[in-house]
């Protein structure tokens, strides 16, 4: 216990020096976030002072550390959840739909461009070619989607249009990208074997229809009944009881845990004033204490001491370049294909080119699993970072910012 009450405050004061100077520099604190997980880990921390670096944070203490790490994720997908406007989302659709499939699809071809020569170079022996496809397929097309809600949440995007697309598709990018990982690994012989990718998705589909057409009718009609009532104690307790379950039960299909949490949150009844009750009562304890821990836990994760010579740092350029086009290029064609300006279509793609942390979760399965070398790992580290720390300068160079609309409108009122 006080080994981890002195991890959890080392992190919080890196988090909130970092995250300041972040915003400081025109960034999202997530950004910060992250560079503060590195500063602390084994690529500077680590090095200048290897000795009280491994007292501090040696691995065997790790476990507690992630579960509250998790918890503060899953409460934060819960809160976004809360606050997509669906009739919004039904008026975007035909945006949503389409760049989903091209901010996937697109990113795969990049994919399958540069898989023969990274093989070549970085496959530890024995991988076969369909598998390290898939998980850099996957690395390539995925979307950071607790780092997207992070950055919605800051430019207070989260009903708007765009910010309610931009979730939407991050949701369907990621819920392909995990049935995907999920068949990866039953083709190396990992996550159950083959038989596991049928029964994860007829258990996707069941949960999704458990909860659209069944909790979500049921939680509506239990609310209609009690309007006059303000939210209780008793109420909030089951409404979490419920987000938990939801997590738990997604992660027991195989997808991920904050997807249940996310869904959740979309299913809680629309009622302004026990949304803002419940997001009141839970934002600051999530945003400042919770949160911090999942962004610089996955941060002290990364070794960018790995990255040495010119060729390593050549073909690191190349996976970025090929990332960012891919993903950002094919969302903002397929978004202004469907009607969209090239403003709010490139805004959109920017929005999905956010990989960050969901990315290095693939990437240390993919590392793990033996698919990876820590060379590659490495090289897919950089471009997660860089593809999120691009998002908020190509947000404000096209002047997105939900402030600064809730500013104009005022005017106009």
């Amino acid at each position: 216990m006080t080994l981890l009450l002195m991890q959890v405050a080392t992190v919080l004061v890196v988090t909130v020096v970092c995250g300041w100077l972040a915003r400081q520099f025109g960034q999202a604190r997530v950004v910060g976030e992250i560079i503060g997980g590195i500063l602390i880990g084994p690529s500077v921390f680590g090095r200048l002072a290897p000795q009280l670096s491994a007292q501090l944070f040696n691995k065997t203490s790790f476990a507690t550390f992630e579960s509250l790490s998790t918890i503060g994720l899953i409460l934060f997908l819960f809160l976004i959840g809360m606050d997509v406007d669906c009739e919004q989302l039904y008026k975007e659709r035909g945006a949503a739909l389409s760049a989903s499939a091209a901010s996937i699809v697109f990113p795969f071809a990049a994919a399958a461009i540069l898989a023969p020569a990274l093989r070549m170079r970085f496959a530890p022996q024995g991988v076969a070619e369909v598998p390290f496809l898939l998980f850099l397929g996957i690395a390539m097309s995925i979307t950071a989607f607790p780092v997207l809600a992070r950055i919605l949440d800051e430019r207070r995007l989260q009903g708007t249009a765009l910010g309610t697309t931009a979730i939407f598709c991050a949701a369907v990018n990621d819920v392909v990208a995990w049935v995907l990982l999920a068949f990866a690994l039953a083709l190396i012989g990992q996550g159950g074997g083959p038989a596991s990718l049928p029964m994860r998705l007829m258990g996707l589909v069941g949960y999704l229809l458990l909860m659209l057409m069944v909790v979500r009718p049921l939680a509506r009609w239990i609310i209609n009944r009690q309007k006059g009532a303000g939210l209780s104690v008793e109420f909030l307790g089951v409404a979490l009881a419920g987000m938990l379950l939801s997590a738990a039960a997604t992660d027991a299909i195989g997808v991920h845990a904050l997807f249940g949490a996310f869904l959740a949150g979309v299913c809680f009844p629309r009622i302004p004033r026990w949304q803002a009750a419940i997001r009141m009562k839970l934002e600051m304890l999530v945003s400042v204490l919770l949160l911090p821990l999942f962004f610089v836990l996955t941060g002290m994760r990364t070794r960018l001491d790995l990255l040495y010579g010119s060729s390593m740092w050549f073909w690191t350029v190349i996976v970025i370049a090929a990332a960012i086009s891919g993903k950002m290029g094919g969302a903002a064609l397929a978004a202004r294909w469907s009607g969209q300006s090239w403003r709010d279509a490139l805004a959109l793609g920017a929005l999905l080119n956010t990989r960050g942390l969901v990315e290095l979760i693939v990437l240390n399965i993919a590392y793990t699993s033996g698919v990876f070398t820590p060379q590659l790992f490495t090289m897919l580290v950089i471009m997660a970072l860089v593809t999120t720390t691009i998002t908020t300068p190509i947000l404000n160079a096209l002047g997105i910012d939900g402030r600064r609309e809730d500013e104009r409108i005022a005017l106009i009122a």
